[in-house]
């Protein structure tokens, strides 16, 4: 019945897209909507369903990776377009940065294409964190008083009941620490080159190789749909959760765009600047899947698995997204090149990685609380405002809106800088976990660690 439901909500998006039937903005981003939620379902159905026979990390990363598969197009159209429309580092140098804003056409508007490419990359990393991150952890702790999830811990104090992780996402982590510290040089560079695409996508590479060798858990919390299918004999059992993967990662593809196109022409029309739209409003479009499948995944108290598949979706958008897109640029342009960006979009890489930063210095001892959560999120929606409002002219401020962005990136390194020396102990420990799962994995003894305060 609840399968049926969740394809229930598909059909109308599934008649629009083959029938071919021009509709507006408004019926686009409805009918897309309600298929993206009922594809949501089926994707987190599927990842339940196949940790009978791989390994969750594996299964979790396949999830993400559909989750947030429309990011990747949305990016790679913007990659590609500039790579086709001649944007070189030294051929955007000729044109100021209002020159490439404005810019309707031409050789300008491919640089600012390129612009977009980073601009919507970084906006849905953040987005990810500021509210992917932030939000699960307090809609776990609230759901907890129904769905009795082992891993909230009540404490006194205010803002301080808190989310216990698993020791098992110490790989997820240590590999999104790396990702981070190699994020904060590319804008060094001016360009995301060759040394960036093979460093972020081999890191990924090297941790799906990981996983796979990764022992089968078999849940105790599964329930409903995904323990009815487990129950299924072999080979019916991985036949749906193929089938489920592909339907939903299909659906997911296809109604994502439209629906994130759908909400900028709104904006737009409305007075929001297109660059804004793509950052931040189109990126949201695209990180709901990934939202909705883990609140299903936090509903059912399985708040671990939760972060994992945020965890990797982050780990997947900061290593393949980045090392993909300048791949689809480097074709378009018909040849090796380096995806450029402005200076502008250099800072928005910083504070993206600076973010990133933050919000591991709050994971290192595999907890995060009420508290916690609420700083990712005021971080992150202040700077946003506050960077909306200076560029609409809203209010009067001494500081420009890249000046802004360096100011929250310094902030968040300060802080997180400072949560690593505190929780030190815990740094070290986590590596070590992380470092016995590679001895494991090579067929070596893991080394015993004691547990970190």
């Amino acid at each position: 019945m609840q399968v049926a439901v969740a394809l229930a909500l598909t059909v109308g998006w599934i008649y629009l897209f083959i029938s071919g039937i021009a509709v507006g903005n408004v019926t686009t981003v409805a009918v897309s909507g309600l298929a993206v939620l009922g594809a949501s379902f089926l994707l987190a159905w599927g990842a339940e369903t196949a940790e009978k026979d791989v390994p969750r990390a594996f299964a979790i990363a396949v999830l993400a990776i559909l989750a947030v598969a429309p990011e990747y197009a949305v990016d790679a159209l913007y990659a590609w377009n500039a790579g086709a429309g001649g944007a070189t580092t030294e051929a955007c140098r000729q044109f100021t940065a209002a020159e490439i804003e404005s810019a309707s056409g031409g050789l300008a508007r491919a640089c600012h294409d390129a612009n977009l490419a980073i601009a919507n990359m970084t906006g849905a990393n953040r987005i990810l964190i500021g509210i992917g991150w932030a939000g699960i952890a307090v809609f776990t702790v609230l759901r907890a008083a129904k769905t009795r999830d082992p891993a909230v811990t009540k404490r006194d104090g205010f803002l301080k009941d808190a989310v216990q992780l698993d020791t098992d996402i110490a790989t997820e982590i240590s590999f999104l620490f790396l990702a981070t510290m190699w994020a904060f040089l590319v804008p060094l560079g001016g360009g995301i080159g060759i040394f960036d695409t093979l460093f972020l996508v081999g890191l990924y590479v090297a941790y799906i190789g990981l996983v796979l060798k990764s022992d089968i858990e078999h849940s105790e919390h599964t329930v409903g749909v995904p323990k009815y299918f487990q129950e299924w004999s072999l080979p019916w059992r991985p036949l749906v959760v193929l089938v489920l993967f592909g339907y939903s990662g299909a659906m997911i593809f296809t109604a994502v765009e439209p629906f994130a196109h759908g909400l900028e022409e709104i904006g737009v029309a409305n007075g929001i600047p297109e660059f804004f739209m793509i950052q931040w409003v189109a990126p949201l479009a695209s990180e709901s899947p990934e939202l909705i499948v883990v609140a299903v995944l936090v509903n059912k108290a399985r708040s671990t698995a939760g972060f994992n598949a945020l965890i990797s979706s982050k780990l997947n958008q900061w290593t393949l997204l980045i090392g993909t897109i300048a791949v689809v640029y480097s074709i378009a342009l018909g040849g090796y090149g380096v995806l450029p960006f402005d200076a502008r979009q250099g800072a928005e890489i910083w504070i993206t990685a600076a973010q990133s930063f933050f919000a591991l210095a709050i994971l290192v001892n595999f907890e995060i609380s009420i508290r916690e959560a609420v700083g990712l999120f005021v971080l992150f929606i202040s700077q946003v405002i506050l960077e909306f409002a200076i560029i609409r002219d809203l209010i009067a401020v001494p500081i420009s809106s890249h000046d802004l962005l360096l100011a929250y990136t310094g902030l968040y390194v300060i802080v997180g800088a400072g949560l690593f020396v505190q929780r030190r102990e815990a740094l070290k420990h986590l590596f070590g976990l992380a470092g016995d799962a590679v001895r494991t994995a090579m067929g070596r003894e893991p080394v015993n660690l004691e547990n970190a305060d």
